[in-house]
């Protein structure tokens, strides 16, 4: 993926650091959203496919340590914390929630640019979710994406490369309603020669395999005028 089709949340309850980073981050081509508070940045998280967070620790209301907790019960996506706090115990709790990485409090925009590369480029290709091994429903469908084994009911089930990849973006982001051309890019890469409806046929397909009634799926589910989405709880 470029730049472009990247969106990096940048959460801070400073106005001149979200300007500054917003800036930075826009000037190198990726596409920014900014939130100054806890609730903000879920909201704008929740409803959005971000690449990438950069994330205030300490915020009034809902701080940046309940952020991390709350985005981490769902997602793997990066998170770079940002701190005040340069006592260790912080730093080591700051991670233990799930950040990736941390820059203390007053920082260079060339050093946060450099996390923010390094980071990417370790995490461009990871698609699995939170844990390796994931049910649903009771264990109606399982996936472990360390030992690459699909159940359905037990039974094991096999999808291509490209269906297994969507399945995995879509359990990635659970909840998060993917366009075609967003599915496309992150689940296939900006190089997929093909058209945008070749999606659905892959949806088609997973759908048979994994649903009960692909006519009325439960796991995949289609968010008409925008996408798709995945169901499962």
């Amino acid at each position: 993926m470029n730049n472009q089709s990247k969106s990096i949340l940048v959460v801070d309850d400073e106005p001149k650091i979200l300007e500054v980073v917003s800036a930075l981050l826009k000037k190198k081509g990726f596409r920014v959203l900014s939130a100054e508070n806890g609730q903000m940045a879920l909201d704008i998280f929740n409803r959005e496919n971000i690449t990438l967070v950069i994330l205030d620790l300490m915020m009034p209301g809902i701080s940046g340590e309940e952020v991390c907790g709350q985005i981490r019960k769902k997602s793997r996506v990066p998170i770079i914390m940002l701190t005040a706090r340069v006592e260790d115990e912080d730093v080591v709790k700051g991670l233990g929630l799930g950040a990736d990485d941390y820059i203390t409090k007053p920082f260079g925009l060339k050093v946060l640019y450099a996390r923010v590369e390094a980071l990417l480029r370790r995490t461009g290709e990871d698609l699995v979710p939170l844990t390796m091994r994931n049910s649903w429903h009771n264990g109606d469908l399982l996936i472990d994406f360390e030992k690459g084994i699909l159940l359905k009911k037990n039974i094991p089930v096999v999808l291509t490369a490209r269906e297994m990849k969507i399945l995995s973006a879509l359990i990635k982001y659970p909840g998060k309603v993917f366009h075609r051309e967003e599915l496309i890019s992150v689940a296939l890469g900006d190089d997929f020669d093909g058209y945008d409806r070749a999606i659905d046929s892959h949806i088609k397909n997973i759908r048979q395999k994994i649903e009960d009634d692909p006519k009325n799926p439960v796991y995949v589910l289609t968010v008409h005028g925008l996408g798709y989405k995945f169901g499962g709880d």
